[in-house]
C-alpha cells in the first residue's frame, strides 16, 4: 500500500516566513517596550534628582530658621536698653554675644552651601536664587541699630516659607514621575518630619517674644501666636505617627523620648497654659535657648536620614529602570540577530537537505538500505518520498533474503507479496527457495536426528536441548513471551541400578521418558540430559504458576510404580523451574538456574519442586563470582599447600605428608577449603587446582630430599595430594600426574594420588585411569573410608595400596565403632594395605589404633598442618627421632 505524503509549501514561503515576520515583530516589539523602559528610566532619574533637590532646599530652610535666634539676640544683646531691662551684666551680654555671633555665621554658611547645590534651570533653583537675593537684603538690613526685631522675623519666616513651598513643589515633582509606592511613600515621609522639624524651628522666637517683649499688636510677644505656634508643633508631632518606614518611626521614637527633647518639651508646654509673665529667669532662658538648638539639629537629622532613604529607593528605581531597559535592548538584539541567523541557516538547511538526499541517493545505488529522511521544502520531500518508497520495498526484499538466510522459514514476512512486477517476480523465487530449503531440512533431520537425540529414550540428548531451548529463547524475545525450563533429577535410580541391574534401570529411564513425554502439552520438548536427569522445555509459558503445576504432575506421574521385568520399583524426582520472561536469558544460563533450583529441590526433602528465584540467582552469582576469584588466585600466588606430617604408629617415625591446600585471599582471609573446593569441583578450575597442586607438592617433596638425602636403605617419606573425581574423569588426569612428575623428578612412588569411595565405585573412567597411574608406580589411597558405600569385599579388586579411615569411626566413643575400625585394619592387612588412621587427637585413640596394628595415623595429637618451611625443617631434625 503506498503512504502518502503532505504537500509541502513552497520554499520562498519559508523564507519570506522566517525572514520578515520575526523581523517586523522584533522591531515593533523592542522598539515599543524599549521605548517605554526609557521613560521609565527617565523617570526615576528625575525623581531621584528631585530627591537630592528635597534635600537641598530643606538644608537651606532649616539654616534660614536655625540663623533667626542667634540674629535677633545679637540685636538685643546690642541695645543697652537690653541689659537694663533684664538687668543683665555686661560681662555676661558679652559673652552671649561671641556664642550668638558663632551661631549666625554657622547657620549662614549652612543656608547659603545648601543654596548654592541646587540643580540650576529647575524651579527650585528659581526659587534658591529668589531667598539667597531675600537673605542678602535681610542680613544687609541686621546692621541698622534701628531695625524692628518683629520685621526681621516675618522676613526671616517668609523666607522660611518660600524655601517650603519649593520643598513641596519639588516633592510633588518627584511623586509625580509614576514612581513605586515604596519611594512615593518615602518621600511622603520627608514632607512629613520636615513639617515637624518646620514648627519646631519657629518655636522658639515667638516662646522668647512672649516672654521677654510685652503683650501688643505685634506678632512677638503675642501669646495667641506663641499658643498657635505650640499647637501646630503637637499636630506635626501627631502626624509622625503616619511614617511608613519603621526604622524611620523607631529614630522618632527614640529622639521623642531624648533627654532634651523632653525638657525642652516640657518647659514649652509649661509656658502654654501658665503665665508667662512669670517665666523662668533670664539666667535659665541661655541654656533652653540652646537646648532648643539641639533638639532643631536633631530633627534635622532626622529629615536627613528620610531624605537618605528616599534617595536611595530613587537611586535603586532609577537603575532597576535601566537595567530593564538593558534588557529590552539586549532582547532586541537578540531577537534581530537570531533572526538572520534564522535566515542564514535556512539557506544552509536547504542547502543540507538536498546534500542529505543526494547522500542517501548514493548509499543506496552503493546497496545500503538506508533510512530516507523525509523533510525541508516540498520539492525535495517529494524527491524524498519517492526514494523511501523504493527503499521501503528493497528492504522488504532483505527481510525476507535474511528470513531465508538465518532458517526461520516459517516467518509471516515471507508470505507477504512485494509490489510491482519486479516483486511477484522476486516473491516467487523466495518461495522457491523456501520450499528447496525446507526439503533439505527435513532430509537434514532426518540424519541428524541420530546425532542429536538419546539412542535410550530417543529424547533429544544435552547437546539437542541446548539447540532447541535457544531457538526457543529466540522466539520469545521476539513475541515477548516466557520460556521456561524444567530440570527432572530422579531420586533414588542409583539404588535401582545397584540392586536391579542396568538393565532395569535402562527399562526405568525409557519408562520415565514415556511419561514425562505424555504428562506436557503438545509443542513442550522433553529431553534428556544423561544419567538419571532429564528437561522439559515449556513454550509459551503464561503464567509461573503453571510451571510448578506441571512439575507437581511430573513428579506424580514419575513416583509410580514402574515395572521391569518381574519386579516392580518406586522411583521419585525434583524439579527445578526457570523461567525467561522475555527471550533475553542465555541458553546456558537458564540451564543453569534450572539446575540449581533443582538442587535445591533436593535439599528440600526430595519429591517437590522448587523454582527459580531471587535468593538463588544471588546464590548463583556469589558462585559465578567465587569461581573468578578463585582462578584469580591462582593465577596471582594467592594459593599456599600446608603439610599434615603422616606418623608411622610403631615407631613414631614422620612416613610422609598430606598436602592441604590453603587459600588466603585478600580482604577477606584464609577461606575455608570447603567454601571453596566444592565450587570448584563444580567447574573446570578444579582440574587446575589439583594440576598447581601436584607440581608444587612433587617440587617440594623433591626439594626436600636433594636438601636432607636419605640414608640408603632407610624408608622415605611420601607426599599425598587429593584428586578430585571430576578431575579424575578427565582424560588429562594421566598426563597431568606425568607432568608434575617429570618436572619435580620425583619418583612415582613417593607420590600418593588420594581419592573418595564414590569415585571408584561410579565412574569407570575414573577407574581405568586409576589403574594406569598405579601402573606408572604411584601409590593410590582411598581417602574418607567408611563414610560411602564401598564395602570391604570390594577392596579386593580396586586399584589401591592404602585405606584412610575416616575421622568419625577413630573418634568415635561407641564399641560397635570401635570394633568397626580394628576389622576394617585386618581386612585392609588381608588383601596388602596400608591403613592409615585419620583425625587422631587423644592419646587414648593412638593407643588403641597401636593396640590394633594400625600402620599409620595423623592428627591434631601428633600434628596440626604447617608452612613448607616448617614442615621440611621438621623432617631434618626428627629423621632419626620418634614423633
Amino acid at each position: 500500500m503506498r503512504r502518502g505524503h503532505r504537500r509541502g509549501a513552497p520554499l520562498w514561503r519559508y523564507l519570506t516566513a522566517i525572514v520578515l515576520l520575526p523581523l517586523i515583530g522584533v522591531v515593533v516589539l523592542a522598539g515599543a517596550a524599549a521605548q517605554a523602559r526609557a521613560v521609565e528610566a527617565d523617570g526615576a532619574a528625575r525623581a531621584e534628582e528631585a530627591v537630592r533637590t528635597l534635600a537641598l532646599l530643606d538644608a537651606a530652610r532649616s539654616g534660614v530658621e536655625q540663623e533667626i535666634i542667634p540674629a535677633l539676640s545679637l540685636h538685643v544683646i546690642e541695645d543697652p536698653r537690653t541689659a537694663a531691662a533684664l538687668g543683665l551684666p555686661e560681662f555676661l551680654l558679652l559673652a552671649q554675644r561671641q556664642t550668638a555671633f558663632e551661631a549666625v555665621e554657622s547657620a549662614r554658611a549652612t543656608t547659603d552651601h545648601a543654596l548654592a547645590q541646587v540643580p540650576a534651570g529647575t524651579p527650585a533653583a528659581r526659587a534658591a536664587a529668589h531667598a539667597g537675593e531675600e537673605l542678602a537684603a535681610l542680613r544687609a538690613r541686621d546692621e541698622d541699630d534701628e531695625l524692628d526685631i518683629e520685621a526681621v522675623y516675618l522676613d526671616f519666616l517668609h523666607v522660611s516659607n518660600d524655601l517650603m513651598n519649593a520643598q513641596a513643589a519639588t516633592a510633588a515633582a518627584a511623586t509625580a514621575e509614576g514612581v513605586p509606592d515604596a519611594t512615593l511613600r518615602a518621600v511622603q515621609d520627608v514632607q512629613t518630619i520636615a513639617r515637624l522639624a518646620q514648627t519646631a524651628g519657629r518655636q522658639m522666637p515667638l516662646f522668647l517674644g512672649s516672654l521677654l517683649v510685652g503683650a501688643g499688636d505685634g506678632l512677638i510677644g503675642s501669646r495667641t501666636a506663641w499658643q498657635t505656634s505650640w499647637l501646630d508643633y503637637v499636630d506635626a508631632q501627631r502626624q509622625m505617627a503616619t511614617l511608613s518606614q519603621e526604622p524611620l518611626r523607631e529614630a522618632w521614637e527614640e529622639m521623642r523620648t531624648a533627654a532634651v527633647v523632653e525638657q525642652v518639651d516640657a518647659r514649652l508646654a509649661a509656658g502654654l497654659t501658665g503665665d508667662l509673665a512669670a517665666g523662668p529667669p533670664v539666667a535659665e532662658l541661655v541654656p533652653l535657648l540652646f537646648r532648643g538648638q539641639e533638639r532643631n539639629a536633631l530633627l534635622t537629622g532626622l529629615v536627613q536620614t528620610a531624605v537618605g532613604e528616599a534617595e536611595r529607593l530613587a537611586a535603586t528605581d532609577r537603575e532597576r529602570a535601566n537595567d530593564r531597559l538593558q534588557v529590552i535592548l539586549v532582547v532586541g538584539a537578540g531577537l534581530l540577530a537570531g533572526s538572520a541567523l534564522g535566515a542564514f541557516f535556512l539557506g544552509r538547511s536547504v542547502a543540507r537537505a538536498l546534500r542529505l538526499l543526494a547522500g542517501q541517493a548514493t548509499k543506496i545505488s552503493e546497496g545500503s538500505l538506508v533510512e530516507v529522511e523525509v523533510a525541508g521544502p516540498r520539492e525535495v520531500r517529494t524527491v524524498s518520498a519517492a526514494l523511501g518508497s523504493a527503499v521501503a520495498g528493497l528492504r522488504r526484499i532483505q527481510a525476507q533474503a535474511q528470513a531465508v538466510a538465518r532458517g526461520d522459514l516459517d516467518a509471516a514476512l515471507l508470505d507477504q507479496p512485494l509490489p510491482g512486477p519486479l516483486g511477484e517476480v522476486v516473491h516467487a523465487s523466495v518461495q522457491q527457495i523456501v520450499h528447496s530449503v525446507r526439503q533439505r531440512e527435513e532430509l537434514q533431520f532426518a540424519l541428524a536426528h541420530q546425532a542429536t537425540h538419546d539412542p535410550l529414550t530417543e529424547l533429544p540428548n544435552r547437546a539437542q536441548a541446548l539447540t532447541l531451548v535457544t531457538s526457543a529463547l529466540h522466539r520469545g524475545r521476539r513475541s515477548g513471551e516466557m520460556t521456561g525450563l524444567l530440570f527432572v533429577d530422579l531420586d533414588g535410580f542409583k539404588t535401582v541400578n545397584d540392586g536391579h541391574g542396568h538393565a532395569a534401570g535402562d527399562e526405568v529411564l525409557r519408562q520415565v521418558a514415556r511419561r514425562l513425554s505424555a504428562a506436557v502439552r503438545p509443542g513442550d520438548v522433553v529431553c534428556r540430559l544423561g544419567g538419571d536427569e532429564f528437561v522439559v522445555l515449556v513454550e509459551p509459558v503464561h503464567e509461573e504458576h503453571d510451571l510448578l503445576e506441571l512439575a507437581d504432575r511430573l513428579i506424580a506421574s514419575v513416583s509410580e510404580p514402574i515395572a521391569t521385568g518381574t519386579v516392580q520399583v518406586r522411583i521419585g524426582a525434583s524439579i527445578g523451574v526457570a523461567v525467561s520472561r522475555d527471550g533475553g536469558t542465555d541458553a546456558d544460563v537458564l540451564f543453569a538456574e534450572a539446575d540449581t533450583a533443582a538442587y535445591r529441590a533436593k535439599a528440600h526433602g526430595r519429591g517437590r519442586a522448587e523454582i527459580f528465584d531471587e535468593t538463588l540467582r544471588r546464590q548463583l552469582q556469589e558462585r559465578a563470582e567465587l569461581e573468578a576469584a578463585i582462578s584469580s588466585g591462582l593465577a596471582d600466588g594467592e594459593m599456599t599447600l600446608a603439610y599434615q606430617p603422616v606418623v608411622d604408629v610403631s615407631s613414631g617415625r614422620i612416613a610422609g605428608y598430606e598436602a592441604l591446600l590453603r587459600w588466603n585471599r585478600p580482604g577477606v582471609g584464609l577461606v575455608p577449603p570447603d567454601r571453596f573446593i566444592p565450587v570448584a569441583e563444580g567447574s573446570r578450575l578444579i582440574g587446575d587446582i589439583d594440576r598447581w597442586v601436584l607440581l608444587q607438592a612433587t617440587r617440594q617433596l623433591a626439594e626436600w630430599r636433594a636438601a636432607s638425602p636419605p640414608a640408603p636403605g632407610a624408608p622415605e617419606p611420601t607426599v599425598a595430594v587429593n584428586i578430585s573425581g571430576r578431575h579424575l574423569a578427565d582424560p588429562r588426569v594421566v598426563t597431568d600426574v606425568a607432568d608434575a612428575l617429570a618436572a619435580s623428578g620425583l619418583p612415582p612412588r613417593l607420590l600418593v594420588v588420594e581419592v573418595t569411595e564414590t569415585v571408584l565405585v561410579d565412574d569407570p573412567v575414573a577407574y581405568d585411569h586409576l589403574t594406569e597411574l598405579r601402573d606408572m608406580g604411584v601409590g593410590i589411597a582411598i581417602d574418607d573410608f567408611g563414610t560411602g558405600y564401598t564395602s570391604i569385599g570390594q577392596l579386593r579388586n580396586m586399584p589401591v595400596d592404602t585405606l584412610k579411615i575416616d575421622r568419625s569411626f577413630v573418634a568415635s566413643a561407641e564399641p560397635s565403632h570401635r570394633e568397626l575400625v580394628a576389622l576394617m585394619i585386618r581386612a585392609a592387612h588381608t588383601f596388602g594395605l596400608t591403613v592409615v588412621a585419620e583425625g587422631v587427637e587423644e592419646p587414648g585413640q593412638l593407643a588403641r589404633l597401636k593396640a590394633q596394628a594400625c600402620d599409620r595415623a595423623q592428627g591434631y595429637l601428633l600434628y596440626r598442618p604447617m608452612p613448607a618451611a616448617q614442615a621440611g625443617a621438621l623432617l631434618r631434625d626428627r629423621a632419626d627421632s620418634p614423633a
